[in-house]
């Protein structure tokens, strides 16, 4: 079985949206029937700068937008045009009107160690940066990754611009992929490298080993959420010089993101009892001794019904910790129960919590405990 978590959650988005019937507005949110007028939600950051979304795809985003091409291409100069980021980027002066006390009209000044980073396309400023900053152009991202994998013949999964064109993504998929408990449920784990840089002056370009194809930014966030590996680099004249450091933090071999499946391995062939999920639980979901009784019965219900979650997971991959680990996911994403904002219905909340992230802590500490189980 493959899984691919960027076909899952554009499954789990394309349900939600036509759940309330939700309509893309032109400021990149999304309303749906019985909203609130000013309710927004599920925005997706791409810039819209030249009039359409910026984004070259492989495959269709949740969000139908951008330029597909299916199964991707090769060549960067089509990427670049289809994802919007064609441009440059410069360095100009910043200038700003002064006037002093004695001063008969305001005079124009310049500030001798600050730039503003502009688009040569459209004029736009992206940032201040210092007279250091060294910016790293669009079509650069590519070539690093090309020389990251040494394979100038890689196909281009995504790539695209957020927040006006003040950050930039690029996503290549590794030809390698690894499996999860092979001799068993042999889930299929499909690898990233994904490339982000910031025009903006507050970000480094950063490279990362991650599941996730970058198509919004949302996706953006789940992949610097989930990197396996991760790669920083100041905006300096030598930044992307360095593959060889880039090479070694990333791990860029098979057996380095085989090394990230074993934990996932270790958890699918760690059998456990209803005891290890029960006790599981209540680490997750503390109960004090003087809780009130609302709030005993709603922990009761909980544990029934993640209980009932993992004995249906059980069922393909066993009484295993991986079965515990999939089954809390699950409740989180899509039966744990929301308390609405203002006109917001639950499904509303629901998803706004998947998109940000409210619950990463939780599934972090799961899989620590899980862990756990398996050193014992």
């Amino acid at each position: 079985m493959s899984t691919d978590v960027n076909e899952q959650f554009n499954d789990q988005r394309r349900a939600q949206m036509a759940s309330v019937g939700a309509t893309r507005r032109d400021d990149g949110t999304w309303t749906g029937t019985g909203w609130d007028a000013g309710e927004a939600f599920g925005r997706d950051g791409l810039d819209t700068t030249l009039g359409e979304a910026a984004l070259y795809t492989s495959t269709p985003a949740w969000h139908g937008l951008g330029n597909v091409i299916p199964g991707g291409t090769d060549d960067i100069d089509d990427v670049l045009r289809l994802g919007g980021i064609a441009y440059s980027v410069e360095k100009r002066n910043v200038r700003y009107s002064f006037m002093g006390p004695e001063d008969s009209a305001p005079s124009l000044r310049t500030a001798a160690d600050y730039h503003v980073t502009v688009r040569t396309d459209t004029g736009a400023a992206l940032g201040v940066v210092g007279s250091k900053y060294e910016v790293i152009q669009n079509r650069d991202l590519f070539v690093f990754l090309q020389d990251l994998v040494a394979d100038h013949g890689v196909i281009w999964e995504s790539a695209g611009a957020l927040r006006g064109g003040k950050r930039v993504f690029v996503t290549m998929r590794l030809p390698e992929t690894v499996r999860i408990d092979q001799q068993g449920i042999n889930d299929e784990i499909v690898p990233f490298v994904v490339m982000l840089n910031g025009h903006d002056g507050r970000s480094p370009a950063q490279a990362l080993v991650t599941p996730w194809r970058v198509v919004c930014a949302n996706t953006e966030r789940f992949a610097v959420r989930d990197a396996h590996s991760t790669w920083k680099v100041r905006h300096t004249a030598s930044a992307l010089d360095r593959i060889a450091e880039a090479r070694r933090t990333l791990g860029l071999t098979v057996e380095y993101y085989e090394e990230w499946a074993a934990e996932e391995t270790l958890l699918a062939q760690t059998e456990i009892t209803m005891r290890d999920v029960e006790k599981l639980i209540a680490d997750l979901w503390p109960i004090k001794d003087d809780a009130p009784l609302r709030t005993r019965n709603a922990a009761t219900r909980r544990s029934d019904q993640l209980a009932d979650m993992y004995r249906a997971e059980s069922e393909r991959l066993g009484r295993t910790a991986y079965a515990a680990e999939r089954a809390i996911t699950d409740y989180l994403d899509h039966i744990a129960p929301r308390r609405p904002g203002r006109s917001m219905t639950e499904e509303i909340a629901r998803a706004t919590a998947l998109l940000e992230g409210s619950d990463d802590d939780i599934k972090t500490t799961a899989h620590r405990r899980l862990m756990t189980l398996v050193r014992r």
